[in-house]
C-alpha cells in the first residue's frame, strides 16, 4: 500500500510564523513493494482544516517531483493559516488516498503589521555599563477566551518571556545571533492555552547575549549595540472573528532583575534574594517600577526565525564526583557537552555557591582552565534560604566535561545536578557504526562536535572567549554535518548572514555574524564557504533556491579573489591562514608548510569550478561559459606555476597533493606523479598525516579515489600520534582542535589555543559515510533522487552499517563479511533510483535473497565490471549475498 507521509513546509513540520512569500512544500512516500516511482500529485490547500472549502489546488501534475514543489500561485496573507494535503499516483497509476493534513502559519508580513514599539529599561535605572539585567511588564484585558493567540517577539540582546506566570515557548537564547544591524529574527508563539478571559500579564527577562555582551578575545562589548531591548506583539482571535492587539510600548514597566552579570562567555550571577516573584502574572504590584523607554530602532530589518531554535535536546547525569589531588570538589560529566548545569540546593540565606566549567584535568588531576583564556565560564548563585531550591541559567552557555564545585559544603549529591545539553534542534538524519569500537568512538566524537558547535551559528568551539562562527571551519565540515542531521535551515540562515556581512567589494569576513577588525576578510579556503556552502547544501538537499538565494554572494567572492593582484588566474596576494595547524609548519607558527599561494589558486579554481556549476543549474548560460573558461585558464596558470616540465609538484608536502588532486587541477603524467608524491610522503610519515585544517578533510577522500583504499583505511586505523584515533585512546568525547592537544606524557599543546571541542578534524565522518558504508551523491541528480552505493571494504573492519534520512526517505547500506562471503543489505526509498556498487564480486554468484539478479524484482540491469558487478536498482529493500572474489 502506498501512502504519503512526512508532509514538511520548508523543512519544518507545522511551522508558526513563516514569512517566506512562495512555500515549498514537500512529502516522502512509503511502501513496501519495491520500485515505486511517483508519476503524478495533487495538492489542496484551504484555510479549514476539514478542505469544505478548497483555496487553491494544484490538479493533478504529472511530476516525480516530491520535495521543494513550490506553491507559486499561492499569495498567503499575514497571520494567516493554511493546510494542505497530498496524493499522488505511481508509475502503474495507481493513487494513494489523501495525506493526512499539515498545515503552516504565515507571521507578521509587513512592517505596517507592527504596532509594537521597542522598548527598554531607562538609563536611570540600568545605565548602559550596568551589567545587571532588566526585567519588563506589562498587562492586558481579553475580552473574551481567545479562539486563537499569537505572541511575536524579538529583542536587541537575548529574551525570555513569561505569559501569566509561565514561559512562553521551549526555545533558548532566542532571537539568535544574525547580522544584527541587517536581519534580526523574529519567534512566533502559538499562545492561546496560555490565554486568560480577562486579567493576562507578561513579563519578560532580557541578557546582553551577542548584541550587547563581551565577544571575542580582546573584550569587546557594545559590538552592535549598548542598550537591550524589547519588541513584542499579541494577537487575539476571537470566534465573532473580532481581533485584538496588545503589544510593548511606553504603559510597561521595568525593574533591575535578580541577574547580576550574564555573559556567554564568563557565565552569570544570580541572587535569588532579588527575586521578584509573581511579576509575570495578573495583579503584580509594580507600582515601584521605573516606565521603559522607547528606543528608535528599525523595524524593516525584522525577519521570521529561519533557523530551527535552539532547545534543550539532552540530559547527562554526572558520572562521578572527584576530590582532586588539590582538594577540588569536581563533578566529572562523563562527557565534553554544550549546556549548563541544572543544580538543587538547600542552603541558609545568602550562602554563595559557584560553578567553574572546564574541559580537561590536568596531568595531574586537577582543575585546568588556561585553555578558556579569558572565558570564566562560571555560574554564581546565591540563596534565598527557606528550602530546597532549583536554578538554571538564562542567558549563557558552558562547554564542559568537568565542573568545579565551590560553596556546596561537604553533604554533596550528584543526584542534585543534571546537565543540560543545548543546540539548534536539528532532526538527527545520519547513524554510522562498524565493528572497530575506536572508530565508532569516533563517530560519537564527531556527532558530539556537532552538537556543542552548532548553537545557532557554526562555531569553531563552545568553551573559550572566541565562539564565533569561522567560515573556513564551516566550509569544511558541512558535508559530514549533512549526513549527520538536517543542516538545511541552519546554514541557510547562516549563508544569509554571510550575505549580509559580505564586503562591497565581495570580501568575505573570517567569521560571520562578522565581529572582527575591518581587515580581518578574505582568506583563501575560509572565504571560499561562500561558495562551498550553498552547493554542499543543494547536493545534499536538492535545494535550487539556496543558490538562488547565495548566486550574488557566491560570484561577489570569485569577483573577489579575480580582482586581486597582477594575474587574475593566480591567487599570490592577500594574507592567508594557510594550511592552518599543519604539522609540518615552522616552530611557533601555527600555519602549515604548503605555500599558501598554492592553496589560495587551488581554492580560487575550485570556487570557480562549483560557480560554473551553479550558473549551470541556474539557467545562467553565458555565465557558465564564462566561468568553465575561467577555470580551465586558473588551472592552467596553477600547472605552469606550480608543476614542473616533469610533471612534478614543486610544493612536496601532503596537502599540495590532496589539494591538486580533489580539485582536478592535475591530469595525466603529473596526475600519476602527484598520486605517487602523496603515498610517498605518506610512508616517510610512518603512514601518518602532517596536513592541518585545509588538507584533512580531502586526504583519504583522495586516497579512495585515487584507488588507494588501504592506504585511506591505514590513516584512519592509526592509534597513535598523529592520528583520529589517537584523541580517542586519551579519552576524547569531541573531537580536538589540535592533533597533540594532550601530549603522550599528558601535558598540553598550548594554553592560547588548546579546543577539546573543535568540530573541523571531524570531517572524517564524510569518509566513513561514502566511502565506509558507500553512501554517496549522484551530483547530476541532487538531493539524493538518484544515489550511489559503494561500499569499500578493508582494514580489519568486518561489518559496517549507515543509515541517512534524506528528503525522500531513509537510506542504508550495511555490509559484513564472515569467511570468505560479504553480504550487503541496502534500502532505497521510494521515488529515488540507485547505482549499486558490489565491491570484489563476480556477477554469475550474487544473489538477491534467494534469487539471481535477473531474477530479482527491482533490479534494472547488472553489469560484471573490473572488480565489482554494477547493479542499478529500483526502489526497496535488499539483501545481497556472494562469495568474494568469485569473478566466474
Amino acid at each position: 500500500m502506498l501512502t504519503v507521509q512526512k508532509l514538511r513546509v520548508e523543512y519544518k513540520e507545522n511551522p508558526v510564523g513563516l514569512d517566506v512569500r512562495f512555500p515549498r512544500i514537500s512529502w516522502q512516500l512509503q511502501s513496501e513493494e519495491r520500485d515505486v516511482l511517483q508519476q503524478s500529485y495533487e495538492i489542496e490547500v484551504s484555510v479549514e482544516a476539514d478542505f469544505r472549502r478548497i483555496l487553491w489546488s494544484s490538479g493533478r501534475v504529472y511530476s516525480e517531483q516530491s520535495a521543494h514543489v513550490e506553491l507559486a500561485e499561492l499569495l498567503p496573507g499575514s497571520r494567516q493559516r493554511y493546510y494542505y494535503r497530498v496524493r499522488v499516483w505511481d508509475t502503474e497509476n495507481r493513487g494513494t488516498e489523501w495525506s493526512e493534513p499539515a498545515f503552516w502559519e504565515m507571521g507578521l508580513l509587513a512592517q505596517e503589521d507592527w504596532q509594537a514599539e521597542w522598548i527598554s529599561a531607562p538609563l536611570s535605572l540600568l545605565g548602559v555599563e550596568a551589567e545587571r539585567c532588566p526585567l519588563l511588564r506589562g498587562s492586558f484585558q481579553a475580552a473574551a477566551k481567545p479562539l486563537k493567540a499569537r505572541m511575536y517577539a524579538t529583542a536587541l540582546g537575548l529574551y525570555e518571556l513569561e505569559l501569566n506566570g509561565l514561559r512562553v515557548g521551549d526555545g533558548y537564547l532566542t532571537p539568535g545571533w544574525t547580522s544584527y544591524s541587517q536581519r534580526l529574527q523574529v519567534q512566533a508563539y502559538d499562545i492561546t492555552a496560555q490565554i486568560a478571559a480577562g486579567d493576562n500579564a507578561v513579563g519578560a527577562w532580557l541578557g546582553n547575549g551577542w548584541y550587547k555582551g563581551n565577544l571575542a578575545w580582546d573584550n569587546r562589548r557594545h559590538i552592535f549595540g549598548s542598550r537591550t531591548a524589547l519588541l513584542m506583539q499579541i494577537h487575539l482571535t476571537y470566534e465573532d472573528g473580532s481581533e485584538q492587539i496588545f503589544a510593548t510600548g511606553e504603559n510597561w514597566t521595568a525593574a533591575a532583575g535578580p541577574i547580576l552579570m550574564s555573559e556567554l562567555y564568563h557565565g552569570e550571577t544570580y541572587d535569588a534574594r532579588l527575586e521578584l516573584s509573581g511579576f509575570s502574572q495578573p495583579g503584580y504590584d509594580d507600582s515601584g517600577w521605573s516606565r521603559v523607554e522607547l528606543l528608535p530602532h528599525s523595524k524593516e530589518i525584522l525577519v521570521a526565525q529561519e533557523n530551527v531554535p535552539v532547545r534543550k535536546i539532552d540530559q547527562i547525569k554526572p558520572l562521578n564526583l572527584l576530590k582532586t589531588p588539590a582538594g577540588e570538589t569536581v563533578l566529572d560529566m562523563g562527557q565534553n557537552m554544550v549546556g549548563w548545569m541544572q543544580f538543587c540546593l538547600t542552603a541558609p540565606r545568602g550562602q554563595q555557591v559557584e560553578l567553574v566549567h572546564f574541559e580537561v584535568l590536568d596531568r595531574d588531576g586537577n582543575v585546568y582552565t588556561d585553555n578558556l583564556r579569558s572565558a570564566r565560564q562560571k555560574i554564581t548563585y546565591i540563596a534565598k534560604g527557606g528550602g530546597r531550591e532549583s536554578y538554571e541559567p538564562r542567558f549563557t552557555f558552558q562547554g564542559f566535561r568537568y565542573v568545579q564545585l565551590t560553596g556546596f559544603g561537604e553533604e554533596l549529591s550528584p543526584e542534585d545536578f543534571t546537565g543540560i545539553v543545548l543546540h539548534s534542534d536539528m532532526e538527527h538524519t545520519g547513524s554510522f557504526a562498524c565493528s572497530n569500537p575506536l572508530i565508532n568512538q569516533l563517530q560519537h566524537n564527531i556527532l558530539w562536535g556537532q552538537k556543542g558547535n552548532f548553537v545557532d551559528v557554526p562555531t569553531d568551539c563552545p568553551q573559550r572567549d572566541e565562539r564565533l562562527g569561522w567560515t573556513g571551519d564551516a566550509q569544511m565540515f558541512i558535508r559530514t554535518s549533512a549526513y549527520l542531521m538536517n543542516v538545511a535551515p541552519f546554514f541557510s540562515k547562516w549563508l544569509k548572514d554571510l550575505s549580509a556581512d559580505q564586503l562591497e567589494h565581495g570580501g568575505v569576513p573570517f567569521v560571520i555574524p562578522d565581529v572582527l577588525g575591518e581587515n580581518d576578510h578574505s582568506s583563501a579556503a575560509w572565504g571560499d564557504a561562500a561558495v562551498i556552502c550553498p552547493w554542499t547544501l543543494y547536493q545534499c538537499y536538492g535545494d535550487k533556491r539556496i543558490l538562488e538565494q547565495q548566486y550574488p554572494s557566491m560570484r561577489g567572492w570569485v569577483e573577489y579573489i579575480r580582482k586581486q593582484g597582477q594575474d587574475e588566474y593566480l591567487w599570490n596576494t592577500g594574507v592567508h591562514f594557510g594550511d592552518w595547524l599543519g604539522l609540518d609548519a615552522k616552530q611557533d607558527s601555527y600555519k602549515g608548510a604548503t605555500d599558501t599561494d598554492l592553496i589560495a589558486t587551488a581554492f580560487y579554481a575550485y570556487s570557480v569550478q562549483l560557480l560554473q556549476k551553479t550558473a549551470d543549474v541556474l539557467g545562467r548560460t553565458d555565465e557558465a561559459k564564462q566561468y568553465m573558461v575561467l577555470y580551465s585558464r586558473i588551472k592552467e596558470a596553477f600547472n605552469r606555476e606550480f608543476i614542473t616540465p616533469s610533471g612534478r609538484l614543486s610544493v612536496p608536502t601532503q596537502t599540495a597533493c590532496v589539494l591538486a588532486l580533489m580539485f582536478g587541477l592535475v591530469e595525466g603524467p603529473a596526475k600519476a606523479r602527484t598520486t605517487d608524491k602523496l603515498l610517498k610522503l605518506l610512508e616517510e610519515s610512518g603512514h601518518h598525516l602532517t596536513t592541518g585544517f585545509v588538507g584533512t578533510p580531502y586526504l583519504n577522500l583522495v586516497l579512495s579515489e585515487a584507488g588507494h583504499m588501504d592506504a585511506a583505511y591505514k590513516l584512519l586505523l592509526q592509534t597513535d600520534y598523529p592520528s583520529w584515533l589517537y584523541q580517542v585512546t586519551k579519552g576524547a568525547t569531541t573531537i580536538w582542535e589540535h592533533w597533540d592537544g594532550i601530549k603522550e606524557d599528558g601535558s598540553f599543546w598550548s594554553k592560547n589555543m588548546n579546543s577539546f571541542n573543535h568540530y573541523a578534524y571531524g570531517a572524517i565522518g564524510d569518509f566513513l559515510y561514502r566511502h565506509i558504508a558507500g553512501i554517496e551523491l549522484d551530483e547530476a541528480h541532487p538531493g539524493y533522487k538518484e544515489f550511489v552505493i559503494k561500499p569499500q571494504p578493508g582494514g580489519d573492519l568486518t561489518w559496517a552499517a549507515a543509515a541517512l534520512e534524506t528528503v525522500y526517505g531513509r537510506i542504508r547500506s550495511e555490509w559484513s563479511i564472515t569467511s570468505n562471503q560479504m553480504e550487503l543489505s541496502v534500502s532505497v526509498p521510494p521515488n529515488t533510483s540507485a547505482a549499486l556498487y558490489l565491491p570484489n564480486a563476480g556477477l554469475p554468484r550474487v544473489l538477491e535473497g534467494d534469487v539471481h539478479l535477473e531474477q530479482a524484482i527491482g533490479v534494472h540491469s547488472a553489469e560484471q565490471l573490473e572488480h565489482e558487478v554494477k547493479v542499478m536498482l529500483g526502489s526497496g529493500d535488499y539483501r545481497f549475498i556472494y562469495e568474494l572474489g568469485a569473478m566466474s
